[in-house]
């Protein structure tokens, strides 16, 4: 697996809409203004996260995207995997095929270390990264840091 610029754009999108779309859909052109993401790589992202249930479309004026899960429901780990992305450190490409023809000495460290990121990517919830999110970018006005 592989993580590129396609699964960090499909996770940054999703957290766009947890935190915007609370009371109505998501536009991608809104994404794509506040993420700073091409409307037409959005559209392609959006395609494969409609397919596995992550968003859903919401069509006529005001229409755009919502969440299809709840934000307990969806992790990172899920949201890469809907858009075909994933994590290889290796370098290897899954074949084991690393060093002419045989597999590199450090080949099953490097198996082993995916295995712990994908299950790390898979722990964090969509729910953590909107509180983590407020957490550090507090703008409501009941919101003030005590320790000074």
């Amino acid at each position: 697996m592989k993580l590129t610029s396609r699964g960090r754009y499909a996770v940054t999108a999703i957290l766009d809409i947890a935190l915007h779309g609370k009371s109505m859909p998501v536009s991608l052109i809104d994404i794509s203004e506040r993420q700073a993401i091409s409307l037409s790589y959005l559209e392609q992202l959006f395609a494969q996260l409609r397919r596995e249930g992550i968003v859903q479309s919401v069509r006529g004026p005001g229409g755009g995207y919502q969440l299809g899960k709840s934000l307990d429901e969806i992790n990172v780990g899920m949201i890469i995997s809907a858009v075909n992305e994933g994590v290889d450190v290796s370098k290897c490409k899954g074949s084991g095929n690393c060093s002419n023809n045989h597999q590199c000495l450090t080949h099953t460290l490097w198996e082993r270390l995916e295995v712990q990121i994908e299950h790390f990517l898979h722990q964090i919830t969509l729910a953590e990264l909107v509180e983590e999110h407020r957490d550090h970018n507090c703008v409501d006005a009941h919101c003030h840091d005590h320790r000074h």
